[in-house]
């Protein structure tokens, strides 16, 4: 296996970093927005950002293939996932929201 060189340790550190800054960013996103749906929009692409940052910087540090591949698999189920699961949330916050009328909770397509 190729050893990591130096000039790759540098190079990561600005991924890592930035991966950081984006997980506070989506951190302080989730404790300050004003309402549900501006949370869920903070957290899910924050945090999908700030880890995939982090898989390329610690894909630059990996000394095999398989961990590179494995790290990219662990990001895309997160990405499906977290879409996934704001999505649900953000449906289930509209539908139980007080004063939103029957016809919009039904088919959200059909109202304009």
């Amino acid at each position: 296996m190729p050893e990591t060189t130096p000039w790759l340790i540098w190079l990561s550190w600005p991924f890592l970093l930035a991966g950081i800054f984006f997980f506070l960013a989506g951190t302080v996103g989730l404790l300050r927005f004003p309402d549900v749906y501006s949370r869920l929009h903070a957290v899910t692409k924050a945090d999908t950002l700030g880890l995939g940052l982090v898989v390329v910087g610690l894909s630059l540090r990996s000394d095999n293939l398989y961990s590179v591949g494995m790290m990219l698999l662990v990001w895309l189920l997160v990405m499906a996932s977290g879409a996934t699961a704001c999505q649900l949330l953000a449906r289930y916050q509209r539908e139980t929201e007080p004063g939103t009328p029957p016809a919009e909770r039904d088919n959200p397509a059909d109202v304009s």
